[in-house]
């Protein structure tokens, strides 16, 4: 690679937060100089839908070389970006009690129908750990079930369903953070379960996951002392290219999630995260809170490697050909125009999608 080119290619790496309920310039500014993966959307973006079309619209097409992505955390439950008249979704595991993969295939088409109406390429469902302990203070009823089986199922069908309908999914998070009693927004959770029981397991639903042909994975900011004695599972290359890549046989894009929360910044700078991630395995970083001095200093940091590390460089060119690969599943359909209000209103909030969520929630 040319250093412009690297410079570039590098951008694309980056799924980045902002401020504010339009672009920012100095989002333009990161997107200009590096290029840009894509963006994530939190509730301080939004404030109605023909809005967040709007956005969306705009921020697809920050880079011209590559469309960017536009994605959110929209699971059901408390993990909800977009409220009413959007349909509010109950928490996942009303399906998993329901045990009805057609009611799990509804909510995900419905589900699909409202996020490509706004122009949401990417949603970060469904989570597929497996809830083992009451007392996790972060996943909880997000979860499908405490039964492998059960989320595995479920899992593969939300999948199959959001891409078949065009968003593509994220199976969060790799290797699992279910049986967990530590937020890793604030800490870094300790998982101890043996190698055996991982594996029998907490991976299950990513193996089905996988087979069901999921675009993306999103790695856990978990230390699993069975797997890695030192790094934690989102910058161990044991993990993330050994186990996900390797031993399960993923194909797609793996993402971090989000590199500033605690469990990672108590120990070390976002930069230092971000690099070795990458080096893990890890295709694209989510640095959320809208600091774009922080993301724009870990991209400089990964051009600095990049250009001093032959290896490190080939393990680049393989994210970002892995970037590639995946937007030209999602992203090339041309969109000529983001929908007005009143086309938006004959979707979101549907009948259909309203008794879906009613259905659901008689298992609550």
């Amino acid at each position: 690679m040319s250093p412009l080119s690297l410079r570039r290619q590098i951008g694309q790496l980056l799924i980045a937060g902002f401020k504010g309920t339009s672009t920012p310039p100095e989002l333009r500014s990161i997107a200009n100089e590096f290029g840009l993966g894509g963006t994530i959307l939190f509730a301080r973006n939004i404030e109605e839908p023909a809005q967040v079309a709007e956005l969306a619209f705009e921020l697809a097409q920050l880079t011209p070389e590559m469309p960017a992505w536009v994605s959110v955390d929209q699971e059901g439950g408390r993990v909800a970006r977009l409220k009413a008249p959007f349909t509010e979704w109950p928490p996942m595991a009303t399906l998993g009690r329901s045990g009805d993969t057609k009611l799990a295939e509804q909510f995900a088409k419905a589900l699909a129908a409202e996020l490509r109406a706004v122009g949401i390429t990417l949603d970060y469902a469904p989570v597929l750990d497996i809830h083992t302990n009451p007392k996790n203070p972060v996943i909880g009823d997000r979860a499908l079930s405490d039964a492998a089986r059960t989320a595995a199922e479920l899992g593969a069908v939300i999948v199959r369903t959001l891409q078949a309908a065009g968003v593509a999914a994220c199976g969060k998070h790799f290797p699992g953070h279910g049986d967990t009693s530590v937020d890793s927004h604030h800490d870094l959770p300790l998982v101890e379960h043996p190698i055996e029981l991982l594996r029998e397991r907490e991976f299950l639903p990513f193996k089905a996951a996988i087979e069901a042909g999921v675009a993306t994975m999103m790695t856990a900011h978990v230390f699993l002392p069975a797997l890695d004695e030192e790094r934690p599972a989102t910058l161990s290359r044991t993990i993330v290219t050994g186990i996900l890549r390797e031993s399960l046989g993923f194909e797609g894009l793996i993402i971090s999630d989000d590199l500033e929360m605690k469990a990672l910044a108590k120990e070390r700078s976002v930069e230092d995260s971000a690099v070795l991630a990458i080096e893990a395995g890890c295709d694209a970083l989510l640095i959320c809170a809208g600091d774009y001095d922080v993301q724009a200093a870990a991209l400089e940091a990964i051009v600095k490697l990049a250009e001093q590390n032959r290896a490190f460089e080939r393990r680049v060119e393989d994210a970002v050909l892995r970037n590639t690969r995946t937007k030209e599943r999602f992203l090339m359909a041309p969109v000529s125009s983001p929908m007005n209000a009143k086309a938006l209103g004959r979707v979101l909030g549907h009948d259909e999608h309203k008794r879906a969520a009613d259905a659901m929630a008689r298992f609550a």
